[in-house]
């Protein structure tokens, strides 16, 4: 049995937290430079790497500690160049402008990395007279601090109100830029007037209609989100503040026919809560073709969820995937394997090259940018067993029979809400690489909230420290607890009550224990014991049904009904 102890980078998180330390003292990372700033880093890592540690063991957590990796560990950052440039070769791995997730703070963001939230916002209505013309279209609009990059205006092409209009040009308010008016199925006719604007370089749905009628992509602002040349006197201004100031200077020219409340879905970066925008970017991305195998091999049963339901989310963020964008604007990870020379060529190594391979060029450079975490993190099943690993940690943290030993694994445990950040990678990542799932059952557990059901939060109150608890009730208690609650598919709703319940239980078993053992002199023969009474063989034949039905419990993951026989039973 190997039980795989590990950690990763966790790459935006870790880095936010130091650049933050840094600033607290007046530093910025751009003043240490890349190289001193990722020694803080790994400094804070030791720190706090150990603390979780800590807590693991405190716990009674028991893995093989003899093989603990981290996804910075030589080995695995070796895997993780291996497993570029592999899907690098067959053109599964590209770079190219793409319309992506931005975040002005941590930059590239994957699909579910933004975290879409209810917004109580305004749907302005903004009036685009037709070229040479007193008449004009009413755009509604969300955002009107993009209508600087506004290069069509569209309508349904069944909407009979418009048709007339279709092929004619509008006029920018303020550019006074004229701009088609285009037809797309796109547009939803009750929506707003039915007029809606198209920005392609900032709103997923514009893009594509851009890409299917030609239109010019305009970025109005840079990627810390300050407005740019094409914004005119709005230039310099950050993104959001822009706002009310480009609606006032549209109310005072007459262009606003009204505001309304409106409320919409706003995506948020989920590590930082700033609002994402859509960004086009020269980005690196895993193709989706990388999961097709893992998908036929799911379909086929040859990996299973608990609680089963799962399944069904699986299936339905597979079938619907998209190009997974993997570089990130950090200094701390796995910096990009690709090179760039003087002559433009480009090629991807998993070790150090001296020369161009196509011009023997000695000026070149490694692309700046790092990989998403969950690239190296996806790797897990496999590089913790040797893959790619090179030689680094062979017979010492792990051996050559490994993969055939371990892999694929017996289970995955892990909570539900990295179902797609996570385990989904894992499964493409390493069928590619292996033609064989990495897991045959996959538990998904569910988050610890407080007893009420609400999220553990400083500013509510309600966070129970494991910590504490442990001090407290003991890490057996604690842990009998979390196991008695854990229900498939519910949250586990903790709380001290639930502890003390436990610890009286627990004060049952220690009893009933130490009478045995007070008692044990009695028995002539432990291995042997012949039971007299009719008590005697009911509690034994209880005791009987007990042993079973937690173990057939345990094998189904159904930890709380585990739990709950040997409460019963004592």
């Amino acid at each position: 049995v190997l039980y795989q102890p590990g950690l990763d980078h966790a790459g935006i998180a870790t880095q936010n937290v130091v650049e933050k330390q840094l600033l607290a003292q007046g530093i910025k990372k751009e003043e240490l430079g890349r190289e001193k700033f990722i020694e803080k880093v790994w400094e804070w890592k030791e720190q706090s790497g150990g603390k979780i540690l800590d807590q693991m063991r405190t716990l009674g957590i028991t893995p093989a500690w003899s093989r603990l990796r981290f996804t910075m560990d030589e080995g695995l950052v070796n895997a993780v160049k291996k497993a570029f440039v592999e899907l690098y070769d067959k053109r599964l791995i590209v770079r190219g402008n793409y319309m992506i997730n931005w975040c002005t703070h941590d930059g590239a963001l994957s699909d579910i990395e933004v975290e879409y939230k209810e917004n109580k916002g305004k749907l302005y209505h903004i009036k685009y007279f037709l070229k040479d013309s007193d008449e004009f279209l009413v755009v509604a609009t969300t955002r009107p601090e993009t209508f600087f990059g506004d290069t069509a205006v569209m309508v349904h092409p069944d909407d009979e109100r418009y048709t007339k209009f279709v092929g004619k040009e509008v006029i920018l308010p303020i550019s006074k830029k004229a701009i088609k008016i285009i037809a797309d199925e796109h547009v939803e006719k009750e929506f707003g007037t039915g007029v809606v604007k198209v920005t392609p370089a900032h709103d997923m749905n514009d893009y594509e209609v851009g890409l299917r009628h030609n239109l010019e992509f305009i970025s109005v602002f840079n990627e810390k989100g300050i407005l740019n040349e094409h914004c005119l006197e709005f230039q310099g201004l950050e993104r959001l503040e822009a706002r009310e100031k480009i609606v006032a200077k549209l109310e005072s020219l007459g262009f606003i026919e009204k505001i309304e409340e409106h409320n919409n879905q706003v995506g948020y970066c989920y590590r930082c809560n700033n609002v994402v925008e859509p960004y086009i970017s020269k980005q690196w991305f895993v193709k989706k073709e990388i999961a097709q195998e893992s998908i036929e091999k799911v379909a086929l049963g040859e990996s299973k969820f608990y609680p089963n339901h799962w399944i069904n989310s699986f299936n339905a963020w597979m079938k619907d995937l998209r190009d997974w964008c993997i570089s990130r604007q950090l200094w701390w990870g796995h910096q990009i394997p690709v090179y760039y020379c003087e002559c433009s060529h480009e090629w991807a190594s998993q070790h150090t090259p001296k020369t161009c391979p196509k011009c023997q060029s000695q000026n070149f450079k490694q692309d700046e940018d790092v990989l998403d975490t969950w690239f190296s993190s996806g790797l897990w099943a496999m590089s913790t067993l040797g893959w790619g690993n090179e030689n680094w940690g062979k017979d010492k943290i792990w051996s050559e029979k490994d993969l055939k030993d371990f892999y694929p694994n017996s289970l995955l445990i892990t909570g539900f809400d990295i179902l797609f950040f996570w385990v989904a990678r894992m499964m493409f990542q390493s069928t590619n690489a292996l033609h064989q799932l990495p897991f045959k059952d996959i538990y998904l557990h569910a988050l610890v909230k407080d007893e009420q059901g609400r999220k553990m939060s400083k500013s509510l109150g309600n966070v129970i420290d494991p910590n504490e608890s442990i001090k407290e009730y003991s890490a057996d208690i604690l842990r009998f607890t979390l196991a008695l609650l854990a229900i498939q598919g519910r949250d586990i709703k903790l709380s001290n009550d639930k502890l003390l319940q436990v610890r009286n239980f627990t004060n049952k078993i220690y009893n009933a224990t130490n009478y045995l053992l007070l008692n044990e002199s009695k028995f002539e023969d432990l291995e042997n014991i012949t039971l007299h009474s009719e008590l005697a063989k009911y509690i034994y034949a209880k005791f009987q049904t007990c042993v079973k039905d937690v173990r057939e419990n345990l094998d189904n993951y159904r930890f709380n009904d585990a739990a709950n026989t040997l409460y019963k039973f004592f």
